[in-house]
């Protein structure tokens, strides 16, 4: 299952098949197969600023030309900014196949996520559409991502059980309430992610799971997830290191060595994604060799 190229996989003990357009989808998108990251690129528009899930690892930045990592960007734009970068970049880069919102914030709590999905999908019918989420809100979203063709779903799923997400989020907020911390915040969560997850392979979207390895909190969840989402039909699963910031700030990220390890011990279930960026919410070109958001050339 580790090879890039298999074309089916095991859910609930059934063999499903990816069929030639999800493999299009997958051979043409560079965070789902090593070999697309050298040839084909993405464009991520940063028009979702707002955040519903407060991680004890995340530091959002507007206005930011001097970090690479989630979370940063140089600016927000409206939906119609957005239709035009992706005019502009599509005819000077047209190896750009993906375009994606992945933040500052979480994309589905944002209404101008849906929005330029609309404008991209109507004007760019071609071009793969995919989401970064926290997941909170992709069960309630999920049919307007199917309506704008959005197929790629990455899901940031960091524990199954409660009280280790409690450990891990300060709060989140879902239909107007509040939960601070806690079991209850937890389980609404967690509860959340999978049922998203659920009806997005349903639809025949192709997810991918983010899973932040947080050395000392969350160790002994890894490879639980990893035997969930197989069961589910994910297609590929991103164990990230932390970055010591914010709350977790005086936290020793994985070595990488660890990280390795981990993946080894999740790769007979699940395909690893071994070539992460940790890209901006703003980040244009190949993975590893971003167009600056403000010069318009390669960064170094």
């Amino acid at each position: 299952m580790a090879d890039e190229s298999y074309r089916e996989s095991e859910v609930d003990g059934t063999i499903v098949k990816w069929d030639p357009d999800q493999m299009r989808k997958i051979q043409e998108h560079p965070c789902y197969s090593e070999k697309a990251s050298h040839t084909f690129g993405r464009a991520h528009l940063p028009v979702a600023p707002k955040c519903n899930v407060q991680c004890n690892y995340c530091v959002r930045k507007f206005d930011c030309v001097n970090e690479s990592r989630p979370g940063v960007t140089s600016e927000i734009l409206n939906p119609e900014q957005a239709l035009k970068k992706i005019r502009d970049i599509v005819a000077e880069h047209p190896y750009i196949k993906v375009v994606g919102i992945a933040g500052p914030g979480d994309p589905l709590y944002n209404e101008a996520t849906f929005e330029t999905f609309r404008l991209i999908h109507e004007n760019f019918p071609d071009l793969i559409l995919c989401v970064s989420t926290n997941g909170l809100l992709l069960p309630d979203k999920i049919d307007l991502l199917e309506k704008y063709g959005v197929s790629n779903i990455t899901v940031t799923m960091n524990a199954l059980d409660p009280d280790v997400a409690a450990q891990i989020y300060q709060f989140i907020n879902y239909q107007g309430k509040r939960y601070d911390s806690g079991r209850e915040m937890g389980e609404l969560l967690i509860g959340k992610q999978l049922e998203g997850i659920r009806l997005a392979v349903e639809r025949k979207m192709l997810v991918k799971v983010n899973t932040v390895y947080i050395p000392g909190i969350n160790d002994s969840q890894i490879l639980e997830i990893a035997k969930k989402i197989s069961s589910m039909g994910v297609y590929i699963h991103n164990i990230i290191p932390l970055i010591a910031q914010a709350k977790f700030a005086h936290l020793k990220p994985p070595t990488m060595e660890e990280k390795l390890a981990m993946q080894e011990l999740c790769k007979p279930y699940v395909k690893q994604m071994s070539h992460c960026q940790r890209c901006r919410a703003d980040a244009v070109g190949c993975l590893g060799k971003d167009i600056n958001p403000c010069t318009g050339h390669k960064s170094e």
